[in-house]
């Protein structure tokens, strides 16, 4: 074979797999749609959330989603995410509903234990109180197996109790694509359509797919600092400290949260192809690369996932 030949074939390989990938999806996005009476897309405006918008609206057809959005915002959402979050829910024709980690903080539900404390976790009590105001019995969300020890642990379908709590010890049997989606008074499920996809599928997918994305995702210049092995962003919810040196470098970021605990990574990848190449030899996930917030005990996912987190 020649290196075009050997091109093509990886190409034809990689298309079917994205197509199984895809065909994955839309199945499950349909048997929520089937099964449950008030579902929910859980949607930030995120790459793997707007990977799954694309796969609906193949599933249901653009301003057909049969299904809201919901974004749970913390206050300290990167402003281009959620300007594209809303275009994007504006062009598809789709109900957005957003609710405030700050609204709970009015109602005392949610209190920080100091005004600088990162309110990425208390995202699980807004998330609560919007599943009791609508009666959510199934919310839809992007996570995916690869991304972190706990999450290779759930279900597609993740059953919850009354609490919002998840036990992964009481998970059901998921054989043959057979759900038992069965729930008693005051229960939900969190469904994960791509929990099978790897961020390196989700980025042949945006590739293939032409998706757009928030432009934090690709190379651009950022005052950063290096703290814990990390860059920190330097803004005014994150400034620098004493004694650290504030550097202007290429950056882009591998998933986007909440300002004070999410990071960049040093990139020049401008495009989803660049990125695609980059993931190929990436040895850190996503989150293990990112994420401030996972790399303490104390805020372990696991502990956050049985306190309700996504």
């Amino acid at each position: 074979m020649n290196a075009r030949t050997d091109h093509d074939l990886l190409k034809r390989l990689s298309n079917q797999h994205l197509d199984a990938l895809e065909e994955e999806t839309i199945f499950i996005l349909r048997e929520v749609a089937a099964a449950f009476e008030r579902p929910t897309l859980l949607f930030s405006g995120g790459k793997d959330s707007l990977v799954m918008l694309k796969c609906a609206e193949k599933a249901f057809g653009a301003g057909r989603i049969p299904y809201p959005l919901l974004m749970i915002d913390t206050g300290h959402n990167f402003h281009e995410v959620t300007d594209f979050r809303d275009f994007r829910a504006q062009e598809l024709g789709a109900e957005l509903i957003v609710r405030s980690v700050e609204d709970s903080m009015k109602r005392g539900t949610v209190r920080l234990a100091h005004p600088g404390e990162s309110r990425n976790v208390h995202q699980s009590v807004t998330l609560l109180e919007a599943i009791d105001e609508f009666r959510f019995d199934a919310l839809i969300g992007g996570a995916r197996r690869d991304e972190e020890k706990a999450r290779a642990k759930e279900r597609i379908f993740s059953h919850r109790d009354s609490f919002g709590q998840w036990q992964p010890k009481a998970q059901r049997p998921e054989l043959w694509t057979l759900f038992n989606t069965r729930l008693q008074p005051g229960e939900h499920f969190r469904v994960f359509p791509i929990s099978n996809w790897t961020e390196l599928d989700v980025w042949q997918y945006i590739e293939r797919e032409q998706i757009a994305l928030p432009s934090l995702y690709y190379t651009h210049k950022r005052d950063v600092v290096e703290r814990k092995g990390l860059l920190v962003p330097v803004t005014d919810l994150t400034p620098s400290k004493d004694g650290e040196v504030v550097e202007s470098r290429d950056v882009r970021f591998r998933t986007v949260g909440d300002i004070t605990c999410t990071c960049p990574v040093e990139s020049l990848a401008a495009t989803a192809a660049d990125i695609v190449i980059e993931t190929l030899s990436a040895d850190v996930s996503e989150r293990g690369a990112t994420r401030m917030d996972d790399k303490t005990s104390e805020a372990s996912m696991e502990k956050r996932k049985k306190d309700g987190y996504f």
